[in-house]
Parts: structure tokens; C-alpha cells; sequence
């Protein structure tokens, strides 16, 4: 058993793995950066340890640093959440090589299955349909170029390591090839340390839907349903649910034994999720593996009645998995990610102070959150500030719930996308099911006169603090809401 844990991450993701290291009577150590000693999980842990300046390579990727706090800490191991140093194969060999566990896959696996091309070859061994693409990753825009008229236009330019949309590139025109691919390696680059590029055949109008797997050092291996993921913008989630509309019992079926299949090729061990393509006519094509806790791993535990921390933590200590095969899910759950961001301006990032703070709750709601009244979202990290979740016994029920939770959640100070939640939620393409990864371009991104609801239930009946204002912002038709200067001045 372990004794104290380190969690080598930020925000909302450590805030959630401190209680369930708390429920396990294991202790917490967090770690922070300047911009984070105030945070919510630093506040929450048993001990905390500052890092370094705000800048993510000076302290959340700190390799080095990371690990000589925890054994200064007396940790038994590290959780490295989700983003940073999740998926880096370097971290956890130098976990193993200093005797601290890492909760997490194999660095072997880590390495074998975060290769975006080395994870395709083994999809491909085993029987699992991969989309057309290159064998490795490329750096030679040049040799790229031959490598795209070969498998032919539009394509995807992906990074080979990492993943959030970080180096990926769609390609339509070949006249702009060379030069996305530039961008691309740039990219990838510089949030990965390693600028290699694959070229795959762009499918068009798909579903992105990922199986949620669990598997342990005794060769027991369990998917666990899958989670819709199509709601995206800039390639990265906005909105997951689980079961997929979409999906038939056939095709649900087929893509778990894959992913089983693959994992079980790999030696993969810890949790993971294998990610597909899924054409309107229902073929499905694997798209990457994500060596790690997802954002959205909620969704599956509320349907799932589990854990999946827990069990991530039980399997790291060597434990069998805990489920079976015959363990059973019920309802449906559908999670939105809320970000400090503007939609009323290409949703740039919206970092400040959060001067008053009302998240929602009652039956079948859950929130995820990393940030508390009067905190300073900081602007050197991801903009996310918390993950609502329903749980309903039908589709139709989740979403209701989802939608009274996002209109009672208030968070004034700085912009967030809750107006685009609501508006989803309201919108009949999306609550029929009938939608896919294209759902925003189509609705919002490339519309800028989208008649998003702006005024929330707390605004209308709060109307004498509020005021509407007419004037629109450059580049958008959408009203904006505007709060009296003696409020936003407020300190709350």
C-alpha cells in the first residue's frame, strides 16, 4: 500500500486525484509553480512543494526536479494526471531508475504506443483498421508532399509524439502543403520536443469515439463502453458523452475487442484509451492511443459506477483489476469542459481573476473544478477550469440536467464558453445525435451571426445588476453581456 502520493500536475485533474487518494488513506504531495501558489490544489493537498517560475518547461516539465521532490517527500509514487509529463516515456524510466513508482504504463509501452506510427503498425498486426498514412514520421517537407499526392487530398498533418491538437494540420490544397507542414513541425516541436510528422488520409464528416480501457500486470484486460468525443474545436474536446448516439451494438462491439485486442498486442498495462475514426456509414479506423488518464475519464465512471483513479492506483501497486467483464453500465453521462475563454472572440484565452463563483449541483450533477472565488486563472497554462458531468437513465434526461447545470453556473471576472454550452444544448442538431467532429465549424466558427443565447437564467433574473449591451465586438454579430463597473470592481 502506499503511503503518500505525488501528483505532478496543476488544476482541476490534482484537485481529483487528492480525493481519491484522500478516500484511500493514502497522503497527497503536490507541486506548484509561482503562478500556482494560491491554486486549489495546493490548498487541498497534505504537502506541497514549490516548483519553480510559471513557465511550464521551468516547472511542470521539470523532470529533474519533479523527482527530487518526491523523494524528498518520501513518495511511494507519482500520478502525472493528464497533459505535461504524462505521456513522456523519459519521465517514467527515470521514475523506475530512482524507485518511485509511476502510475501510469510501462515506459516501454509508454514509448511503443504514444509513437503514433509504431501504434499504427501494431493496430495493423492484430486486424484493426488503420487509415491510409505514412509508415513514420517525416521532417522533410518535400518527402512529405510525395508521400501526400501518393495517398491523395485532403490530409492530416499529425505530430508523432503528443497529442491536443498540438502539430496537426489539415491539408485540402496541395499549393499549401509545404508551408502547413512547416507549421506543423514547429509545433510539434516546441510542445513536444520532437518535430517528426505523419501524413494520413483526411476522413471527412466523422465521429471521433475512444474505448476506455483498464488493464493489469496479470494479463486482465477490460474495456469499459466508449466515450463520443466528436464536439471539438481546434481538434480538442468540448463536449463528450457516453454511449454514442451513433454507434449500433454491432459496431460498440467490434471496436472494444480492437482496442482489447491492440492493448493486449502491446503489453500495455494501467489505463488508457484507444481512439477510432467512425464513418456515417459505421466503419471505424484507429486514429492513436492515449497512454493515460483522459480529460473526460469521468464519463465513463459515472456510468461505470467507478473510479478509474483508484483503479490506476491499485494496479500500479500490482493489485488484479478489481472489475470484471461482466460489470455493467447504466444510463447515459455526458460531460462540458469549461474554459476561461472568449466565444465571442475565436475563443482566445481569457486568464484573470475570478471575482465571484457559483457552480452548480443536485441530482445526477458532478463537477470537476481547480479554481475557487478569487482565484487568478493564470495565463501560462491551459484554460480549463472545471468539467460539469450528468448522469441520467436516458440520453434525454442527461442532457436536461446538463443544461439547468450550466445555466445555474455563474463565474464572473473573465469570459468562459458556458454561452456555447448553452446554445449546444438548445441546439436540435446536436440534441438529436445527428452530428460530428464538424458540429462547430458548422455552427459557430465559420458563423460568426450564430444566435448564441447569451443571457443566462442568473442574468434574466438578476436584471438590475446586468445590463445588455447592443454593441457588438469586432468580427462577431453576438450580443454581449456587460456587467456595471461597481461589479466587476467588487472584491466579493
Amino acid at each position: 500500500m502506499f503511503k503518500r502520493v505525488l501528483i505532478a500536475n496543476r488544476g482541476e485533474i490534482a484537485v481529483r486525484i487528492i480525493r481519491t487518494l484522500r478516500e484511500m488513506g493514502i497522503e497527497s504531495v503536490v507541486v506548484y509553480s509561482d503562478a500556482d501558489a494560491t491554486s486549489l490544489h495546493v490548498l487541498r493537498a497534505d504537502y506541497a512543494y514549490h516548483l519553480g517560475p510559471s513557465m511550464p518547461e521551468a516547472s511542470y516539465l521539470d523532470m529533474e526536479r519533479i523527482v527530487a521532490i518526491a523523494k524528498e517527500s518520501h513518495s511511494d509514487a507519482i500520478h502525472p494526471g493528464y497533459g505535461f509529463l504524462s505521456e513522456n516515456p523519459e519521465f517514467a524510466r527515470l521514475c523506475e531508475r530512482e524507485g518511485i513508482v509511476f502510475i501510469g504504463p510501462t515506459p516501454g509501452s509508454m514509448q511503443l504506443m504514444g509513437n503514433k506510427v509504431e501504434a499504427r503498425n501494431v493496430a495493423k498486426k492484430v486486424g484493426v483498421p488503420v487509415i491510409p498514412g505514412t509508415e513514420h514520421g517525416l521532417t522533410d517537407a518535400e518527402i512529405a508532399y510525395k508521400e501526400a499526392k501518393e495517398i491523395g487530398f485532403p490530409v492530416l498533418l499529425k505530430a508523432q509524439m503528443g497529442g491536443g491538437g498540438k502539430g496537426m494540420r489539415i491539408v485540402r490544397k496541395e499549393s499549401e502543403f509545404k508551408s502547413l507542414f512547416n507549421l506543423a513541425t514547429n509545433e510539434a516541436k516546441n510542445a513536444f520536443g520532437d518535430g517528426r510528422i505523419y501524413v494520413e488520409k483526411f476522413i471527412e464528416n466523422p465521429r471521433h469515439v475512444e474505448i476506455q480501457i483498464l488493464a493489469d500486470t496479470h494479463g486482465n484486460v477490460i474495456a469499459l463502453g466508449e466515450r463520443d468525443c466528436s464536439v471539438q474545436r481546434r481538434h480538442q474536446k468540448v463536449i463528450e458523452e457516453s454511449p454514442s448516439p451513433f454507434l449500433t451494438e454491432k459496431t460498440r462491439k467490434e471496436m472494444m475487442e480492437a482496442a482489447v485486442a491492440l492493448i493486449r498486442e502491446s503489453g500495455y498495462t494501467n489505463a488508457g484509451t484507444v481512439e477510432f475514426l467512425v464513418t456515417p456509414e459505421q466503419n471505424f479506423y484507429f486514429l492513436e492511443v492515449n497512454a493515460r488518464l483522459q480529460v473526460e475519464h469521468p464519463v465513463t465512471e459515472m456510468r461505470f459506477n467507478i473510479d478509474i483513479v483508484r483503479e490506476q492506483i491499485l494496479i500500479a501497486m500490482g493489485h488484479r483489476l478489481s472489475l470484471s467483464e461482466k460489470v455493467e453500465p447504466s444510463g447515459h453521462a455526458i460531460e462540458a469542459r469549461i474554459y476561461a475563454e472568449d466565444p465571442y472572440n475565436d475563443f482566445y484565452p481569457s486568464p484573470g481573476r475570478i471575482n465571484f463563483l457559483l457552480e452548480p449541483g443536485g441530482a445526477g450533477i458532478r463537477v470537476d473544478s481547480g479554481v475557487y472565488q478569487g482565484f487568478t486563472v493564470p495565463v501560462e497554462y491551459d484554460p480549463i477550469l472545471s468539467k460539469v458531468i450528468a448522469w441520467g437513465t436516458t440520453r434525454e434526461e442527461s442532457l436536461l440536467r446538463l443544461k439547468r447545470a450550466i445555466k445555474e453556473y455563474v463565474i464572473l471576472g473573465i469570459q468562459t464558453n458556458l454561452p456555447l454550452h448553452q446554445y449546444l444544448l438548445e441546439n436540435e442538431r446536436f440534441v438529436s445525435g445527428d452530428y460530428d467532429t464538424n458540429i462547430l465549424s458548422d455552427l459557430v466558427l465559420s458563423k460568426p451571426k450564430a444566435d448564441l443565447p447569451i443571457l443566462a437564467s442568473i442574468f434574466k433574473n438578476n436584471r438590475s445588476r446586468f445590463k445588455v449591451s447592443e454593441k457588438k465586438p469586432r468580427g462577431s454579430d453576438w450580443k454581449r453581456v456587460t456587467l456595471p463597473k461597481y461589479i466587476e470592481d467588487e472584491p466579493w
